[in-house]
């Protein structure tokens, strides 16, 4: 049996009750082994979701990973579940490897970087919210004065707070592929005028929460995507994957903001720029994979992820 796990490449690692089921561009995705188990997981309908360090951008999984990535977003997203239960119930049962009734059946290496979740019936869109104008939205807004036919002011520029935040839903794409902004109609005529109203009222009620939460932390909250999916036995809706950390949200220094050009960011988006300069010598526009990450990309990358992660919960990594 396989008993290390790299987090750079991410799984599948060969685990006693589990079988892999799905890799994507960091997670790995584990189903309980019925039948190694006596037909019945302890936890009931559940999956082990184990965050690695692989770092994706422009649709390329890049290598080297980011150390400690896994670990940030797990976390993260941890301490933002707790901060946002009285809104929305999260997909969360256990996080602890060591404690009953695991008995060992998820190993110590994933410490940290490993949730237990209960299975969900996931809605098939990508729910952002946005407080402010940049990347995707900016975009479309350049084009048509509007981000997914929601009409906004004339003269907004990149890094502008809106009047107020919006939803801007998206189709999910797969690993290599497009996420595509589409209106709030398709996703009323894909999942019927209630569901789609409420998946929109509790996306712009959780931005709105976690904006203030970051704002008092000298942190802004551009933007953010959330998944949502359903509880087949309470039939309630339930916040899933990850949540507002800096792979899926667009966090800003706010002593730094200055409307009018591209923010600094606690996310990839140095890693991002080294790919699209001379330096990389890579052609975004080709069908060349990227070039393997420079030692000193790598490291700045892994302090804004570590920078984030500090300045929104007060703590340093455990």
């Amino acid at each position: 049996m396989t008993d290390t796990y790299d987090a750079f490449a991410g799984g599948p690692l060969d685990l006693p009750g589990w079988r892999h089921v799905y890799s994507g561009k960091v997670r790995d995705l584990y189903e309980p082994d019925l039948p190694a188990l006596g037909g019945a997981h302890p936890l009931g309908d559940v999956v082990l979701v184990v965050a690695s360090d692989r770092v994706s951008a422009y649709d390329h999984v890049l290598s080297p990973g980011i150390p400690d990535k896994g670990v940030v977003l797990t976390q993260l997203s941890l301490w933002w579940f707790e901060q946002l239960a009285d809104l929305v119930p999260h997909h969360v049962v256990s996080v602890a490897p060591s404690a009953e009734p695991f008995d060992g059946l998820v190993p110590d290496v994933f410490a940290g970087r490993a949730m237990i979740c209960k299975r969900l019936r996931m809605y098939p869109v990508e729910c952002v919210a946005r407080g402010y104008l940049t990347g995707s939205g900016l975009a479309e807004y350049r084009v048509s004065g509007s981000v997914t036919g929601i009409a906004l002011p004339e003269g907004l520029v990149d890094g502008s707070r809106l009047p107020e935040p919006i939803f801007t839903p998206a189709t999910k794409a797969e690993v290599g592929e497009h996420d595509e902004n589409v209106p709030f109609s398709a996703v009323v005529g894909t999942l019927g005028e209630a569901a789609a109203t409420r998946l929109r009222d509790l996306t712009l009620a959780v931005y709105s929460r976690a904006e203030q939460i970051a704002r008092e932390r000298g942190v802004i909250l551009a933007d953010t995507k959330l998944e949502f999916g359903v509880d087949p036995g309470s039939g309630a809706v339930v916040l899933g994957d990850e949540v507002l950390t800096p792979d899926s949200s667009r966090f800003w220094p706010a002593d730094e903001w200055e409307p009018g050009r591209a923010q600094p960011s606690f996310d990839k988006q140095y890693l991002r720029d080294w790919l699209t300069s001379p330096a990389s010598g890579w052609d975004r526009a080709s069908d060349t994979p990227p070039p393997p990450l420079p030692a000193d990309v790598v490291a700045r990358t892994r302090e804004r992820y570590l920078d984030a992660y500090e300045r929104l919960t007060g703590a340093p990594l455990a």
